[in-house]
């Protein structure tokens, strides 16, 4: 049965921010108040595709029809922190880098792994975000969801299908997302996020237009001799690296000299330049080594 609230102000041909900063836009956009209005955007459109920062995500030049939703109100962007047992509950649309930062200052570790990681706390769920210094699965306690049709339940750590980069809730909508943390120094938590964030920034085009790493890294299934041996997961920009892709461009799509799995867009760039760029690179890999690359970045198109 339809939900009774009112269907949000509908936004047309609406831009679509994503770090790429490049793409089409949205025929719709909405951005619900309330968790009655997000259930009314369901019923007007089951399939309608939920926002988070862009980090990951690049939209197709031509746009995208289907119904996109921003969760960026106050009721989906809160954080609130327990009383002294370690407990951080989060909304959808609360930026992961701020949750940190606050984390830190409060003296609870966990997170600081995760530094330099550009999401929204849905978003970093959704794809299980992480490297080499953690994932956000190794402090979710629980994440509570809206299914399609508007049902709404609370899923156990257990419950959920965390596994390299994917958590199996790309079909629902995240609407909080409880993490337990545990005690720490406010001050060496501090020192360990600066860490982080000076090793990521020698090695990755952090102030550039780019969605981070553009493939996941592959389990090979035989050993190639310098790479590494059948079975283990290894760097996607290693084998990019390896394969001289660096610097490889189309239009105003380039490879960075600095991190091979890194795509950066120039200000003419369009999103049929960086989908073609990546094409080319999956080719190469598979061409040199053998192995095909998989997309980390989220591709949205019209259906």
């Amino acid at each position: 049965m339809p939900h009774a609230a009112t269907i949000p102000e509908i936004i047309r041909n609406a831009p679509i921010p994503t770090w790429f900063g490049v793409g089409g836009r949205a025929d719709r956009m909405v951005r619900p108040q309330t968790l009655d209005e997000l259930r009314a955007c369901l019923d007007l459109d089951p399939g309608l595709r939920v926002l988070g920062s862009g980090a990951n995500l690049l939209v197709d030049d031509e746009g995208v029809g289907d119904l996109v939703v921003r969760l960026d109100a106050p009721r989906f962007c809160r954080v609130e922190f327990g009383e002294d047992d370690g407990v951080v509950r989060a909304g959808p649309g609360a930026a992961l880098a701020r949750l940190i930062l606050d984390c830190t200052r409060r003296g609870l570790a966990g997170v600081q792994g995760l530094a330099g990681v550009p999401a929204s706390v849905a978003g970093a769920v959704r794809m299980n975000a992480g490297g080499r210094f953690g994932e956000i699965a190794d402090v979710v306690r629980s994440v509570t969801i809206l299914e399609r049709d508007g049902t709404m339940r609370t899923l156990r750590r257990e419950e959920i299908a965390f596994s390299y980069r994917t958590s199996g809730l790309d079909r629902v909508v995240i609407l909080e997302v409880e993490l337990v943390l545990s005690p720490g120094d406010p001050t060496v938590l501090r020192r360990r996020l600066l860490e982080v964030m000076a090793h990521k920034k020698s090695a990755q085009p952090m102030g550039a237009k780019s969605a981070g790493c553009c493939f996941r890294n592959p389990v090979l299934v035989r050993t190639i001799e310098g790479i590494g041996s059948a079975g283990q997961r290894v760097s996607a920009g290693l084998l990019l690296d390896r394969a001289g892709c660096k610097g490889m461009a189309v239009g105003g799509a380039r490879v960075s000299e600095r991190h091979a799995n890194f795509i950066t867009a120039s200000r003419d760039a369009g999103a049929g330049d960086i989908l073609c760029l990546m094409d080319i690179l999956a080719d190469r890999v598979e061409q040199t080594f053998g192995v095909r690359l998989e997309r980390e970045v989220v591709v949205w198109g019209r259906r």
